[in-house]
């Protein structure tokens, strides 16, 4: 087993900040909700969330990055060939919780200052430099790209809202082309030493 990916640090008041929004996410269905609203559930003066998170793109962003790095947690594969199951168990979480998966996809697709697109990105590389190491700088790229794109809670959006595919659906097509992206390589896994 690999090891858990972390969330930020953040002080106790933030985390419960974060939470407060995301469960006033989930419940009414949108990111517009109000300081004073948040304030209210995280049980703080509504001062307190303004001086943590001046603006709303701060908010929403750190909102983001929790709910990817706690919610939406996940060990880290042992193996590059272990991330379409990594994958798969991913788009029936971001399904689980669809309001909470378009917060982070959608502060990922804007581009915002911070967000990160391919937060697995350095994972992969490093899976596939140790176990495929002969693969050229182009080869490398392509499949370092194809999975980024595939382990991202925009593919869920996107297999969500234009296929309309349903969580089964979803995680066997995600999984399904991130296995034909790794068939390729298969036969050029570098031997293990032991230890």
């Amino acid at each position: 087993m690999g090891e858990a990916v972390t969330a930020p640090a953040l002080s106790g008041t933030q985390a419960a900040i974060l939470a407060a929004y995301a469960e006033l996410i989930e419940e009414l269905g949108s990111d517009d909700v109000s300081y004073r609203v948040i304030a209210r559930r995280a049980g703080i003066a509504e001062r307190t969330v303004f001086r943590n998170y001046p603006t709303r793109v701060d908010l929403l962003l750190a909102t983001a990055a929790w709910i990817e790095a706690t919610l939406f947690a996940r060990e880290e594969s042992a193996s590059i060939f272990d991330i379409p199951l990594a994958i798969r168990d991913a788009m029936e979480r971001y399904d689980a919780r669809p309001e909470l998966a378009h917060v982070v996809a959608e502060t990922a697709m804007r581009g915002v200052s911070g967000a990160s697109p391919s937060p697995g990105r350095e994972q992969l590389e490093r899976l596939l430099n140790a176990e495929v190491p002969s693969l050229d700088a182009e080869q490398r790229r392509a499949i370092i790209a194809a999975l980024s794109h595939l382990d991202s809670v925009g593919t869920w959006v996107t297999f969500r809202r234009e296929f309309g595919m349903d969580r089964r659906d979803i995680a066997d097509a995600a999984a399904w082309a991130a296995e034909a992206v790794l068939d390729g390589i298969r036969d050029r896994v570098a031997p293990q030493r032991d230890a």
